[in-house]
């Protein structure tokens, strides 16, 4: 027997998602705010040396590929913004990703650049 005087929170999403679609008659695609708000932030993360960029694009590529899936199931389903927003979200996430490797890779060139330049000085004469 159900606690019915006691609605659980998956009742209240139940019932939540029930009215949005009763009154739109289409829902939020999935992570699709996600997929945008981690594009974004991929893209000013690449200056923190590349990583942060590359793990949040990386992300949200991933969330977009499934979010993908789900509306092709089911398009008439899902509303036509959110498609829209993982779909800018998915290109923000690959100039993100661009970014970040470049600029990645860029800071390893450099410390090996100046490695190597410590690296061959001559050191024995400095102290003369």
């Amino acid at each position: 027997m159900e606690n019915q005087g006691n609605p659980t929170q998956e009742n209240v999403n139940q019932q939540f998602n029930q009215q949005f679609v009763q009154h739109t008659g289409q829902q939020q695609l999935p992570n699709s705010t996600a997929v945008l708000v981690l594009g974004i932030i991929s893209i000013v993360g690449c200056f923190c040396y590349g990583i942060i960029g590359l793990i949040l694009g990386i992300i949200a590529l991933v969330l977009a590929g499934k979010a993908k899936k789900i509306y092709d199931q089911n398009p008439a389903m899902f509303s036509e913004a959110s498609f829209k927003n993982m779909k800018a979200g998915k290109i923000c996430a690959i100039i993100g990703l661009c970014l970040s490797a470049c600029y990645l890779i860029f800071f390893i060139v450099y410390i090996a650049i100046i490695g190597s330049v410590i690296a061959g000085m001559p050191w024995d004469m400095m102290g003369r």
